[in-house]
């Protein structure tokens, strides 16, 4: 469902680390045009991320007309933290390495200037987002997919690595990965079976990609109510390596090794694994995902 709301103060998060430190770039940019719309702009900025989102709730709550985020995935996390069922739009400049949320809502990458057109003409899109509950009862929000597995054991890996810095450090992280891969025990509910399978990742997806346009859950449908869910079974290493090109493209779930389901709600349970969503660390299994309609609004000109 679309609507249209007049954007006249927005308040602007902006993440300075996003996209090697190209954010303020593109915050510049982009705010320059939406005061060039008439449009007051507020902008914050966080000391970490638990102050950010404090500074975005209280934007929320004093009544701004849309929160805008300039960062990559994990800026717009923090954007969903504080938004989620509020009411409040969210408006994107992408500036990060990945920038998932953006190419799922169909706001212009690369362009800060055009991402801020679309803020400033005010059209609303709803979404689903999915709700992730952890065995202590805190509530995470997700925009994207929520990895677990062979993804989260490399980026649990590339974190406690102090060198080298940039994609590379990621690389290598897959790498030692690789050469200790081993079957994971899953244990996956969902709202009509329970699916026990020895296997190498297990993603669930309001949205279709991560990690910059991996296409891990290419049938997610992020306003049908439902989390989309890829299991990929436990194989080779040679047999995973050739699996990966094909994520890309999501033509992965055509081989025979890759389940997919479709579930209101998915709880995932595995020893020794850690969830991450839209890229950031969310905390150990076993969680709980739900998928709850409606629960975001975001500017866009793409119908979602």
């Amino acid at each position: 469902m679309s609507t249209t709301k007049t954007v006249e103060r927005v308040t602007v998060l902006i993440n300075p680390l996003a996209g090697h430190g190209h954010a303020p770039v593109a915050g510049r940019k982009g705010v320059a045009r939406l005061r060039d719309r008439g449009v007051t702009v507020t902008e914050i900025i966080g000391t970490d991320a638990d102050h950010a989102r404090t500074l975005a709730r209280r934007a929320i709550d004093d009544g701004t007309d849309a929160l805008v985020v300039v960062g990559g995935d994990g800026a717009i996390s923090i954007g969903l933290q504080a938004a989620a069922r509020s009411g409040t739009p969210i408006g994107l400049i992408p500036a990060g390495t990945g920038n998932d949320h953006a190419r799922e809502f169909g706001v212009p990458v690369g362009d800060p200037v055009a991402a801020a057109d679309v803020i400033a003409d005010g059209e609303v899109q709803e979404s689903d987002l999915a709700r992730i509950t952890l065995t202590d009862g805190a509530v995470v929000w997700a925009g994207t997919v929520v990895a677990s597995g062979f993804d989260s054991l490399v980026t649990d890996r590339a974190n406690r690595m102090t060198w080298p810095k940039g994609p590379m450090r990621y690389n290598l992280a897959m790498l030692a990965e690789l050469t200790q891969l081993r079957p994971l025990s899953y244990r996956i509910e969902l709202d009509d079976a329970t699916v026990q399978a020895d296997a190498t990742l297990v993603a669930v997806g309001n949205g279709r990609s991560y990690g910059g346009g991996m296409q891990i859950c290419p049938g997610a449908n992020k306003t049908d109510g439902l989390l989309d869910v890829t299991v990929v079974g436990f194989g080779s290493r040679a047999r995973l390596v050739r699996l990966f090109p094909r994520v890309y493209k999501g033509t992965h779930v055509d081989l025979p090794e890759v389940q997919t389901y479709r579930s209101r709600t998915v709880r995932l349970q595995c020893e020794g694994i850690t969830a991450y969503a839209d890229g950031d660390r969310v905390g150990p299994l076993p969680v709980t995902i739900e998928a709850v309609p409606g629960a975001l609004h975001i500017l866009s000109h793409t119908p979602a």
